[in-house]
């Protein structure tokens, strides 16, 4: 199904975060999988749901499995929630057992897939697009995702630390006159390519570089990987621009944090 296919890119995306540092861990517990860096920000240590939830109980069970684990690590952290997995009741209440359990929603994100990106409507601004891969390009893809994602830097670069994790959690970033202004990250997983941390600076937004750099990275991890099949998880703001390059919604991700 669809939406497995974009609950299954997602976790694959913090695996590899958290199977990059020495303290990440990665679990798999009845019908709940685990993907901890260990880190300050919480949204990277996460739990996700990997069968589906028939009832209410089952689904507040599915809650303290990973509760425990973190709680006995002293972790904050969240849980990323297909939604397609719950069933009836245990889906339309879902909200009010993770409320119940102590966790507050964040976030809901339409889960997306394209089979084919389509043509850009517009033309798009020239930018130079450079992979991370050496100091500048990496302090560049933290700054933009602190400030874009309203976070403290340090929190980026505990997570982003190590260079292990740059060989298969593909960053980009865009640079305009030499000033980095907007990234882009690609994970295969599940037979697609997902996409994560699309962001620009403020003063360079609507203006079509998150865009061109996103299209940069995926069409140059499709020449390594031949893949074209797409997922992404979409904000509000970027929800028409998605459907306009062929993406369609398959699913919904709630996030619940601690």
């Amino acid at each position: 199904m669809d939406f497995e296919t974009v609950a299954g890119n997602l976790r694959e995306s913090f695996r590899i975060i958290a199977g990059s540092r020495g303290r990440g861990e990665n679990r798999e517990l009845r019908g709940v999988s685990i993907a901890a860096a260990g880190v300050t920000f919480q949204m990277f240590n996460a739990a996700f749901l990997s069968a589906p939830v028939a009832t209410e109980a089952e689904l507040a069970q599915r809650i303290v499995l990973p509760a425990v684990h973190f709680n006995a690590r002293g972790l904050e952290w969240a849980y990323w929630v297909c939604e397609d997995w719950m069933q009836g009741r245990a889906r339309r209440r879902s909200r009010q057992v993770f409320e119940r359990a102590g966790m507050r929603h964040s976030v809901d994100l339409p889960g997306m897939m394209a089979e084919r990106i389509a043509p850009p409507v517009h033309a798009l601004p020239q930018l130079e697009i450079r992979r991370v891969a050496d100091g500048p390009t990496h302090d560049a893809f933290c700054a933009i995702g602190s400030v874009c994602f309203h976070v403290p830097l340090s929190w980026f670069h505990e997570v982003f630390d190590s260079d292990l994790v740059w060989r298969l959690f593909r960053a980009y970033v865009g640079y305009v006159d030499g000033e980095a202004v907007s990234t882009t990250a690609i994970v295969l997983g599940g037979g697609v390519m997902g996409v994560y941390n699309v962001a620009t600076l403020p003063g360079y937004q609507r203006r079509g570089f998150g865009e061109a750099v996103m299209r940069g990275a995926l069409a140059d991890a499709r020449r390594e990987y031949g893949i074209e099949r797409t997922i992404l998880q979409s904000t509000p703001a970027g929800l028409r621009l998605y459907e306009r390059m062929g993406f369609r919604t398959v699913t919904s991700v709630a996030v619940y944090s601690t």
